[in-house]
C-alpha cells in the first residue's frame, strides 16, 4: 500500500476509538500500517502535523457533496444543516472534536465550503464584514458542543465516569442549589440533537439583530 498523508490520517482515526485522542503515537499509526515509524516522517513530521491531516480527513468528509442552497430553501436551514454535517463527522471518532479543535485544515473543500457560505449569506442581504464571522462562529460553536457532548462519555477517567447521572446528582447539593440539581437532572434527558439545534437558532439570532444589511447596489 502506497502511504501519503491520507492513507496516515485514515489509519490514525481508526486507532482513536481505541486508544484515544491522549493514547495516539506516530508509533502506534505505523504499527497499524504495518511501516517503520519514519515511514511516516516524509508526509507529517510530527504529532502536530498528524493531528492537521486527521482534522483535515474529518473536515472533508462533512462537507463531501455540499452545493449551494437549493431554490427557496431558507439560508438558515442552509447554514444548520452544514453544521449539522461536521457534528456527525466528528461524532463518528472518539474525541474527534478534540481533533479538530486549534489545527490547520488547508484543503479545497474548506476553502469551497467557506466560499459558499459566504455567498449564500451575501445573497440574503448580508454585509461583507458580517458574512465574514459567521463561518467561525458557526464553526467554534460545533466543534465545542461538541468536545462537551464527546466529554460526557467519560473514556478518559479510570475510576468511572463523573458525568454519571446518579454521581452527578449526588454531587449537587438539592437543598441549596435546587435549580442547578434540576438542571443537571433534566440535561440527562435532553436530545442532543434538540439542544444543538436550539443553540444554533440562538446564534442565529443573534447573528441577524447585530448585523449591518447591506445597501442594494
Amino acid at each position: 500500500m502506497k502511504i501519503d498523508a491520507k492513507v496516515i490520517a485514515e489509519a490514525a482515526l481508526g486507532l482513536l476509538d481505541e486508544v484515544g485522542l491522549d493514547g495516539l503515537t506516530m508509533r502506534k499509526v505505523a504499527a497499524a500500517l504495518d511501516v517503520q515509524a519514519p515511514a511516516l516522517y516524509w508526509h507529517v513530521k510530527n504529532k502536530r502535523e498528524l493531528l492537521d491531516v486527521m482534522a483535515q480527513r474529518v473536515f472533508v468528509t462533512a462537507v463531501d457533496g455540499v452545493e449551494a442552497p437549493r431554490r427557496g430553501e431558507d439560508w438558515q436551514d442552509w447554514v444548520m444543516a452544514l453544521a449539522g454535517r461536521l457534528r456527525r463527522s466528528m461524532l463518528r471518532y472518539r474525541d474527534g472534536a478534540k481533533v479538530l479543535a486549534g489545527t490547520y485544515v488547508s484543503d479545497e473543500a474548506m476553502w469551497r465550503t467557506v466560499e459558499l457560505t459566504l455567498r449564500t449569506l451575501e445573497d440574503v442581504g448580508f454585509a461583507l464584514v458580517d458574512a465574514q464571522r459567521v463561518f467561525p462562529i458557526l464553526l467554534h460553536y460545533t466543534v465545542g458542543f461538541v468536545i462537551e457532548e464527546q466529554a460526557q462519555s467519560g473514556a478518559e477517567y479510570a475510576d468511572g465516569n463523573p458525568y454519571d447521572r446518579a454521581r452527578l446528582e449526588q454531587a449537587v447539593d438539592a437543598e441549596r442549589y435546587p435549580r442547578t440539581a434540576r438542571m443537571v437532572a433534566e440535561l440527562f434527558d435532553a436530545d442532543a440533537d434538540a439542544e444543538f439545534e436550539h443553540g444554533l437558532r440562538v446564534i442565529l439570532a443573534g447573528i441577524l439583530a447585530t448585523r449591518t444589511v447591506s445597501e442594494p447596489s
